[in-house]
């Protein structure tokens, strides 16, 4: 079995944390986003892994990790993020981040520079307000009430044999699981308080409450890669622009007719932008590093290393 796929275990400050951990070279830190967990990078993670050692948590909250009450900010995240590090005796890795990973990430390497090499955001969160109404209704007082009668058990059963019946129909929708993946996970009454305390803290009910965007000059240096799907109906593209535009040097990468889950719909064409990234870019904290805005790596189109890309339907296998 593909050493990637299994869950492994740790104790952290008392509370157990699931993860994944695996392949030999430069470390990878992948981050989920809310309601989601390690598993959304299983249509990347064993292609990264011939190349990097993959570390993939579960966050608190989320997944199989612990789901305790506590602090949920994205500061707090962060610090979680590099005690994991210490804990796996990892010391530096390029930090990749999807929706609220990306969040995380951005915190993560203004809080943690040293451990930062390269920064990566993929669909993410935290560069400006607009959101999908759904998450902002659900950020109100009240919404653990619809929560706890929105995800029966006979709904779940259902969706689940259909689900199963399509895929053994060869037909598949990564968008689709993604979405009913994290859905389904409000079932638990932990989880979806865990959710609640973590969407509550960047979300309110005008939409995203917290922005790096006028932070972003405190990451000058630090190679960055944005990689957006233009059909996301939940952070708009957008804000991509308006992040590249505002991090000099920054590359940018939308994909036709992808969503918010570019990693899981066009595996193939995210891996290979992660590959090209790191292996054109020298890790922050080398002396040889350098960022510069007119720098086009092979591959990459001349308009400041911004492109659009088709993008041929995937189906992860």
């Amino acid at each position: 079995m593909d050493q990637m796929s299994e869950l492994s275990y740790l104790e952290l400050h008392g509370d157990r944390i699931a993860y994944r951990d695996g392949g030999h070279g430069p470390a990878l830190l992948l981050i989920h986003g809310m309601a989601g967990s390690s598993a959304t990078w299983q249509a990347i993670i064993p292609q990264l892994s011939k190349k990097f050692r993959v570390i993939a948590p579960d966050l608190l909250g989320h997944g199989m990790s612990a789901k305790p009450r506590g602090d949920y900010s994205l500061g707090a995240f962060a610090v979680f993020l590099r005690d994991l590090l210490d804990e796996l005796g990892v010391g530096r890795a390029t930090v990749i981040g999807q929706s609220l990973g990306g969040g995380i990430a951005m915190q993560f390497a203004h809080q943690h520079r040293d451990y930062c090499e390269r920064l990566v955001l993929i669909g993410s969160g935290g560069l400006g307000p607009d959101l999908s109404p759904l998450l902002r209704i659900l950020s109100a007082p009240g919404a653990e009430f619809l929560l706890r009668v929105a995800a029966p058990q006979p709904v779940l059963k259902l969706g689940n044999k259909v689900g199963a019946w399509l895929t053994s129909s060869g037909i598949q929708s990564p968008r689709a699981g993604q979405m009913w993946h994290a859905y389904s996970s409000l079932a638990d009454a932990e989880t979806r308080w865990a959710f609640l305390r973590t969407l509550r803290s960047v979300v309110d009910y005008r939409g995203q409450a917290v922005s790096a965007l006028n932070k972003l000059h405190v990451t000058a240096g630090l190679p960055t890669v944005l990689i957006w799907g233009d059909d996301d109906g939940i952070i708009p593209v957008a804000h991509a622009y308006a992040a590249h535009d505002a991090l000099t040097g920054s590359r940018l990468e939308v994909l036709e007719g992808v969503g918010h889950f570019p990693h899981a719909e066009a595996p193939t064409a995210v891996v290979d932008i992660l590959e090209t990234f790191i292996a054109s870019t020298t890790p922050q904290g080398h002396l040889d590093n350098r960022v510069q805005a007119d720098y086009v790596p092979s591959g990459y189109n001349a308009d400041l290393v911004r492109q659009t890309r088709p993008v041929r339907s995937e189906v992860p296998s």
